[in-house]
């Protein structure tokens, strides 16, 4: 029986969106482009850098970084607030929260991250990122470092991510419930692979999980 739900954060419950659209404008080609781009190394299962590396060949993706924090030390640039949540967000969380279940957010994001998530004061009984544990996904390690937070078994877990590479085949070969959901590039794209089959549930959207959980 599941009795935690561990949420990804990029494309699960942050909307990516303001953030490339920022990176299109920093490294100075049209929105299209650059979402083009990231369409195509999603179909190629090839990092999003990669991406980058198109449309701007050979640029410094760390320089630029540090470039951009001394234009504007004050502004969003590659990260996300509040404005950046999903409108399913809350209500779902909270619902799910109210059934019963744990509710845990943990996914690949820097430490900045944690305190953007944290201020958001969302429904949730823990937050934590890959960089403040020390080690990202797919290794196991993460996934072993969710069920330790959770105080759970793996099979009382459900992992929720947009991606099968980094979500949802990681986590079932830990041992875990899994859901796919079908949000970004990579959710629509992954959700029509037949790998997808490994996902304990499809879900068009995050207010689909609470009755998927009262089927398991």
């Amino acid at each position: 029986m599941v009795k935690a739900v561990v949420f990804d954060v990029g494309e699960t419950l942050i909307s990516e969106a303001r953030i490339w659209s920022r990176w299109a404008e920093r490294l100075g080609v049209s929105h299209f482009l650059l979402m083009g781009a990231l369409g195509g190394m999603a179909a190629l299962d090839r990092p999003h850098s990669d991406a980058f590396h198109l449309v701007r060949p050979g640029v410094d993706l760390v320089a630029e970084e540090a470039a951009w924090e001394r234009d504007d030390p004050g502004g969003l640039r590659n990260h996300f607030d509040a404005d950046d949540l999903y409108p399913d967000v809350r209500e779902a969380l909270a619902a799910i929260r109210a059934a019963g279940y744990q509710v845990i957010i943990a996914g690949n994001q820097p430490r900045r991250a944690f305190d953007a998530l944290v201020a958001m004061d969302l429904p949730a009984d823990s937050v934590h990122t890959s960089d403040g544990w020390g080690v990202a996904k797919p290794d196991p390690g993460f996934f072993a470092k969710v069920a330790a937070v959770a105080g759970r078994e793996p099979a009382e877990i459900l992992y929720v991510g947009d991606r099968l590479d980094n979500d949802v085949l990681p986590a079932a070969a830990a041992g875990m419930r899994t859901a796919l959901l079908r949000r970004g590039p990579w959710g629509f794209l992954h959700a029509e692979r037949p790998q997808a089959r490994a996902a304990d549930v499809i879900a068009d959207d995050l207010h689909a999980i609470l009755p998927a959980l009262r089927l398991m």
